[in-house]
């Protein structure tokens, strides 16, 4: 299919349109709300959210029966692989909107910029799961970035909050420029940014010995600096502790989930579209180096998060290593892999979401992030407590929760391609997490409250929505979706 004008792609680009829309909407409102209080524009933040599902259904199903459609001359794609970045990230977004409705650091009188600047970062979320030019690329990856500058330090009255915003810049802008100078290595060794053509045109190059292998493993070692700093790998990890502990806690949690989950996005269709011809493969094997990165990652994680007490840096660790853990699909770059990565996307956004809500609430109730504020948590709020548990009993990938069966689907995946000695270290840190997760469930089961020892009562919404993460925690593993996942990644692959 020959690629859209751009007149045409507009009916395609409505959810992306409609973010942008909402966006201005919930300035506006904003100004004109005199209550400062009040919950209009985080309530409109949410109809924008929920409009902009309904656009993506509508847009996945007007192109179904023909297959990916190729937009703006080419600079995005929308196939079922886009689809499901979208609604992903959209779950992750609304969430975060929930989280920051009963979160007690925000300032209210900020609440407009916040809740604007939530569904611009989503809008370049979604650019960075569809681009399949090297331009759209940086573009999209920047409007993230700059973004979560500003989310990260929103908490103004606060040094911690300051000092995350200021090493977040920093990291971020060294990554960004190194990611622009691979891509220009990229673009300067194929004279293309479309990540169809690009496979191609490096295995020509390379079997007519036009250019050396050697430039090509540079090329994509500087990608994947850019790209390893939106998934919080090693080396690109250093920021991450640092931001997730100063950051307010709504959107710690949706750096985690949802700037990982459109990070991995990016990478599955900048590594899996122009970089897995066979040909390429056979002449530049960099799978082994990404299969160092992932069991760096994931050791590097685990490790460090094992004498933390602040609960936001010790989930901040963790999210590291989790990102070591999907890293181990990426190495193998076929269908079962990018399926394998998918799969549990969507199982760590119940997981990681649900322990994050936990700690929101208990930061509220108490006033810390540190593990002695959830002693006797048992006594004063049961079913706080056991939610809790559950999340990080599924985060350790203890069965029969859903981590298990993500966990067991890439060890797996990993297995099938003779990488025994990468599923020996994922299982070994497997084992490490249970440490530290395990410290949190002794504070809450099995420690004296102290002076805290009064029942806490929250709302029948506020449980009704941690149930909406329990129950998805609790039994989405069972489901046998792994091959509609398996699907979904075949559709990254380059048009004909």
């Amino acid at each position: 299919m020959q690629p859209l004008s751009n007149i045409e792609s507009l009916l395609y680009f409505s959810p992306e349109i409609l973010l942008v829309i909402f966006a201005a909407a919930v300035i506006i409102l904003d100004l004109v709300v005199k209550n400062r209080e009040s919950a209009a524009v985080a309530h409109l933040s949410l109809v924008g959210c929920l409009c902009t599902f309904a656009a993506v259904l509508f847009t996945h199903f007007s192109f179904g029966d023909e297959g990916p459609v190729s937009l703006f001359l080419g600079m995005i794609r929308l196939d079922v692989f886009s689809t499901f970045f979208k609604i992903l990230l959209l779950l992750a977004t609304t969430a975060t909107i929930l989280f920051s409705l009963r979160s007690e650091e925000l300032d209210t009188r900020l609440k407009g910029e916040y809740y604007a600047l939530l569904l611009a970062i989503t809008l370049g979320m979604f650019l960075m799961a569809s681009s399949t030019n090297l331009l759209m690329i940086f573009i999209s990856l920047e409007t993230v970035s700059l973004t979560s500058y500003i989310l990260a330090g929103f908490l103004t009255h606060s040094p911690r909050s300051s000092e995350a915003a200021f090493k977040y810049i920093t990291y971020g802008a060294v990554a960004s420029g190194t990611m622009l100078f691979g891509l220009s290595l990229v673009f300067g060794m194929t004279g293309t940014g479309d990540l169809a053509q690009i496979a191609g045109r490096l295995t020509e190059l390379l079997a007519a010995g036009d250019i050396a292998p050697l430039a090509v493993l540079i090329a994509i070692t500087f990608v994947l600096a850019g790209v390893g700093y939106k998934i919080a790998s090693v080396p690109f990890h250093m920021w991450s502790p640092d931001v997730y502990e100063g950051a307010p806690i709504p959107i710690t949690a949706f750096l985690s989930v949802a700037s990982k989950s459109a990070g991995f996005a990016l990478f599955i269709r900048f590594f899996y579209t122009g970089f897995s011809a066979s040909g390429l493969m056979e002449a530049v094997d960099w799978s082994f180096m990404l299969a160092i990165i992932s069991a760096l990652t994931m050791t590097v994680g685990n490790l460090a998060a094992l004498p933390q007490q602040n609960v936001k840096r010790l989930l901040a660790y963790s999210s590291i290593a989790h990102g070591g853990y999907l890293l181990m699909g990426g190495v193998l770059l076929s269908s079962e892999g990018v399926g394998a990565i998918l799969f549990y996307l969507v199982v760590y956004l119940f997981m990681n979401l649900g322990a994050f809500y936990v700690v929101v609430l208990v930061a509220n109730e108490v006033g810390s992030e540190m593990i002695d504020g959830y002693r006797g948590l048992s006594s004063r709020a049961p079913l706080v407590a056991v939610a809790m548990m559950i999340f990080l009993f599924s985060l350790t990938g203890i069965p029969p929760f859903a981590g298990f069966f993500g966990k067991w689907i890439l060890f797996t995946a990993v297995l099938e391609q003779g990488y025994y000695w990468l599923a020996l270290v994922g299982l070994l840190n497997s084992v490490v997490s249970l440490y530290y997760y395990a410290r949190i469930v002794k504070a809450m089961f099995f420690e004296d409250a102290g002076e805290e020892t009064d029942r806490v009562s929250f709302s029948t919404g506020t449980f009704a929505l941690l149930s909406v993460f329990v129950i998805p925690t609790i039994f989405i593993g069972f489901l046998n979706i792994f091959y509609t996942f398996s699907n979904i990644s075949v559709s990254v692959m380059p048009m004909q």
